[in-house]
């Protein structure tokens, strides 16, 4: 009955093997981690949304710009007049008509040059070209989070591919050792549960196979769907480094980095001068407005001095044009304690902001340091849980040591093994997380 069950989990797991397989296709493309940035970023809708932001923003601070420059306007108009009925004899006679110039034609060009308005159009200007710089840093901030989130779907993709190497290595070396521990029972020194215990286990790991192979085809998919690659398309990583590249300096530097290239950091930095420039706006709605302003036009008819006559002439006025808002004394007393209340709330708030950056970045640098440390105990482990194997092996044949600690031996490498790669994979996450945080992804 045992045996009879375990041909058919045997049977089940190679199929369901066979088929994981089977989706890996022919379609293979081997790509770097540069690679990856480079398709993310170019496939990614939202950095696509805020490089359109970015170019709306630099149009809207020339369009500002471009109010330097004079309102001019020009015009034209007919008219078509009646005479003039006078009622000599009262409302309910009839009038008398007083003859008028019957049409009236009009053209005319003005234009405004703002000479001084408290300063406005300059503050104007420095506010849309503070909200593009936000933009710009809110867009690059997009950028290293599709960075860090390719560089996350990598590695779980290196991940996988590391773990089912591992998992097939060991379903070989346990095949292998099936067929020794087979050969000892036909020689009548091991026992038949022996090798039951034995094809268990390696069931078992042919269904982790399995899963590892799920594993790496939903990991395939993911990082498809994040680089504009179709999903069936197998995706082929390097190979995992056994050293890991630029990652010195300690938490100093880059805490002094974070505070240079933080996007957090300085879109809080970026608000906080906005609310100081719309306090200055505000005050200067108590300032004068100051302007060159002219009008030129051609006329008919003449009815600019008396005698009226009916020919065409032209006018041409210029001067200077000057007012004073006296009502804003008292109608900008709440808004400007509104804007400085404002610029205190947004300095608490980069205060608040630097805090954050300065425990994110001591809590995933001390992260990462422990992730290395996690590497070097994974190297010993590996290289013990491999000698007392080989130890409890020949222990087993030699008929001192029980099927069980053989088992437990073999699950212990393969458990190392798996540990140490992690330790690897979470280190360079852990490093890629730190850049993100610093601005320099």
């Amino acid at each position: 009955m045992k045996k009879s069950f375990l041909i058919s989990v045997s049977l089940l797991i190679h199929l369901l093997s066979t088929h994981a397989s089977t989706k890996v296709g022919t379609d293979t493309l081997k790509v770097t981690l540069s690679d990856v940035w480079k398709k993310a970023e170019t496939a990614s809708r939202h950095i696509n949304i805020k490089n359109k932001e970015v170019q709306i923003s630099h149009e809207e601070v020339k369009d500002v710009i471009m109010e330097r420059l004079p309102e001019i306007g020009v015009g034209g108009s007919y008219e078509r007049a009646t005479n003039i009925p006078v009622y000599d004899h009262g409302l309910f006679a009839a009038p008398s008509y007083h003859e008028v110039i019957k049409n009236l034609y009009r053209v005319s060009g003005d234009f405004y040059l703002n000479l001084y308005n408290g300063n406005k159009l300059n503050l104007k200007i420095k506010e849309e070209k503070i909200r593009h710089e936000i933009k710009t840093i809110e867009r690059d901030e997009a950028v290293s989070n599709i960075r860090y989130k390719a560089a996350a779907l990598y590695l779980e993709l290196q991940q996988a591919f590391i773990f089912r190497n591992l998992i097939q290595k060991d379903i070989a070396d346990q095949e292998k050792q099936l067929q020794e521990i087979k050969s000892f029972h036909r020689n009548g020194t091991t026992l038949k549960s022996d090798v039951l215990r034995i094809e268990l286990e390696l069931s078992k790991r042919k269904l982790l196979l399995v899963k590892i192979e799920n594993d790496l085809l939903i990991a395939t998919q993911k990082l498809n769907i994040l680089i504009g690659e179709p999903d069936e398309k197998m995706i082929l990583p390097e190979k995992l480094k056994d050293t890991l590249e630029n990652m010195n300096g300690d938490y100093g530097q880059y805490l002094k980095e974070a505070l240079n290239y933080s996007f957090a950091y300085h879109i809080s930095e970026q608000k906080t001068e906005l609310s100081k420039l719309h306090l200055r706006q505000v005050k200067a709605n108590t300032r004068p407005k100051i302007g060159l302003t002219g009008d030129f036009y051609y006329m008919n008819p003449q009815i600019f001095l008396y005698p009226y006559n009916p020919y065409l002439y032209s006018l041409g006025l210029a001067g200077v044009k000057a007012s004073f808002p006296i009502s804003s004394f008292y109608h900008n007393i709440h808004k400007t304690r509104a804007a400085r209340l404002e610029v205190d709330k947004e300095e608490e708030a980069h205060k608040d902001t630097e805090d954050k950056v300065r425990q994110q970045v001591k809590e995933s640098f001390l992260r990462y340091e422990e992730s290395l440390v996690q590497i070097e105990v994974a190297k010993v482990n590996v290289t013990q849980a491999i000698e007392n194997a080989r130890i409890i092996k020949a222990n087993y044949f030699n008929q001192t040591a029980l099927i069980t600690d053989l088992l437990d031996a073999d699950i212990q490498v393969l458990q190392t093994q798996f540990e140490l790669a992690s330790a690897k994979i979470q280190a360079q996450s852990k490093y890629y997380l730190l850049l993100n945080i610093i601005g320099k992804l």
